[in-house]
């Protein structure tokens, strides 16, 4: 295509088909690959500032000013650094990218985009352009990804929007982000099929786990999920309390039963690979609020355990994903929904649970509630879909938080070949995770005097955990665990994820789905 300038060729919204949270964000275009001549506009650089591309254009149109100016701020292009310039060289401002090395990961292009677009975040002006000097579309479509995805921001409940605290009527950080790219409309093309789908779900993911639980709860969640899988090609399945009693789903009900907000079991199946074919199954923790129950947790930062549902979020929004950008793969994704409160009516540490599969655990702790309501749903959705897999996602243990923080998110698993699979597809998406042991010895520090196993009680708290909900697993049926607690909220921003809820996996299983089952 050719480098001159030609007017804007490709535009699209960041509007969702779902009610969105979402305010002040840029909407996203893609034009040809041409350098501005004033406005703000946002250019990269390689290491070491090298003699071509669009510094160097820029500086020999400043007299070599640009370079001074990196000079000065000791600025070289090495990854992750900036060079913010004011009222520079006829631009209201330029913002000078490093990248480090010349040839960039998809990963790398993606925090490229997320850090542009997080600059310009409280910026009044209502165009800015980011020049890429390369030529590939899935490279500027990962630019955009990344910039959606640096971007989000709720602002739902917020008297005063984004950008009105500054007195700008037209809010700060709207607009346009428009990528200059040598593969023009190839881009939006590239963009639009594959990963703005996945945008899209990453940002109702995060939507979903910020939401208060006076604002969000099972039957609620269900009629989000509905809203935002409306015109996709999917089937929605929901249990309610009925029928849940009538295949003796005791684990979901046992959580459930505290609360005046009734549980459910959602399923989201997506058959777009061939029929016929095994789907892979992805079943998410969705404890819309967790009080921890009768064994009640302490006041100081209760109020996360609004996002004790993000398993849940994750994985509807990775099909709502796959079904948006029509993955050829067949997939089922089911959210364990419950709210788990103390009341008169609230189960107790001691009861015993009989789940649908006949297999009963004796309750050591109403707050290991995230593994009681995954039985039912991991027995469920094993006799009614017979799935090739298994990947379940939880915010399951503080356990895993002290080993790993929230820089990885622990996986745990039985078969090599699938965690060495989700591994690769965390290094590829940039949602990482760390595999943990797990051993069947776990299983001697879950025996019960009464029951077939207990919920809890044994260390390690995470590798417990996963092996309770591994034995609602058949063992010939690839499994894995991840666990996600404290990689589903961030207290600081990356450029990809802005501090709050991360809607961490949707990235991730995608990758997985891509990479290995496309």
């Amino acid at each position: 295509m050719s480098r001159t300038r030609f007017a804007l060729v490709f535009f699209l919204s960041l509007s969702t088909a779902w009610p969105c949270a979402v305010q002040a964000q840029r909407s996203l275009a893609f034009d040809a690959h041409a350098l501005p001549e004033a406005g703000a506009v946002a250019i990269a650089v390689a290491e070491d500032l090298p003699e071509g591309g669009s510094f160097a254009a820029i500086d020999a149109r400043s007299g070599g000013a640009l370079r001074r100016a990196a000079q000065a701020e000791g600025f070289r292009g090495k990854a992750d650094s900036t060079l913010d310039l004011k009222g520079f060289g006829g631009y209201e401002r330029l913002l000078v990218v490093g990248v480090g090395k010349q040839s960039l990961a998809p990963r790398e292009l993606e925090d490229v985009g997320g850090r542009v677009a997080q600059a310009f975040a409280k910026s009044r002006a209502t165009r800015v352009e980011l020049v890429w000097d390369g030529d590939e579309a899935d490279a500027a479509a990962h630019l955009a990804l990344g910039a959606s995805l640096g971007q989000y921001t709720f602002d739902k409940y917020r008297s005063k929007k984004t950008g009105d605290e500054a007195g700008d009527d037209a809010a700060t950080g709207k607009g346009e982000l428009v990528i200059r790219t040598r593969a023009g409309k190839a881009a939006g093309d590239a963009y639009v099929a594959q990963w703005k789908p996945v945008a899209d779900a990453v940002a109702l993911a995060r939507d979903l786990a910020t939401e208060p639980g006076n604002a969000l709860w099972p039957e609620e969640f269900v009629a989000r999920v509905r809203a935002a899988a409306s015109g996709l090609p999917l089937r929605i399945e929901v249990l309610d309390v009925a029928a849940m009693r009538k295949l003796g789903m005791g684990g979901i009900l046992a959580v459930g039963q505290g609360s005046v907000r009734p549980p459910r079991l959602l399923l989201l199946r997506y058959d777009g690979g061939r029929a016929g074919d095994a789907p892979l199954a992805f079943v998410g923790k969705g404890i819309t609020f967790d009080s921890g129950g009768i064994s009640i947790k302490p006041n100081t930062n209760m109020w996360q355990m609004k996002g004790d549902m993000t398993g849940a979020a994750t994985v509807v929004s990775t099909a709502i994903a796959l079904a948006g950008r029509k993955a050829p793969v067949n997939v089922v994704a089911v959210a364990a929904l419950a709210e788990n409160m103390p009341s008169g009516s609230a189960s107790r540490p001691g009861d015993v649970v009989r789940t649908a599969s006949g297999k009963t655990f004796e309750i050591m702790s109403t707050d290991a509630e995230g593994r009681m309501v995954l039985t039912d749903a991991l027995w469920y959705v094993q006799r009614e879909d017979r799935p090739k897999l298994v990947v379940d996602v939880a915010t399951l243990t503080g356990a895993i938080v002290a080993a790993l923080g929230g820089d990885y998110a622990g996986l745990f698993s039985r078969d090599d070949r699938l965690a060495g699979q989700l591994l690769a597809a965390g290094e590829a998406s940039g949602e990482e995770l760390w595999r943990m042991p797990l051993r069947d010895e776990y299983g001697k520090r879950l025996k019960s005097p009464i029951a077939d196993l207990r919920n809890g009680g044994g260390t390690p708290g995470a590798g417990v955990g996963a092996y309770f909900i591994g034995e609602w697993v058949d063992r010939a049926l690839p499994w894995a665990h991840l666990d996600i607690a404290g990689s589903d909220w961030k207290d600081s921003a990356s450029p990809t994820v802005p501090e709050g809820a991360s809607g961490f996996g949707v990235r991730l299983l995608d990758r997985f789905v891509r990479d290995h089952h496309e």
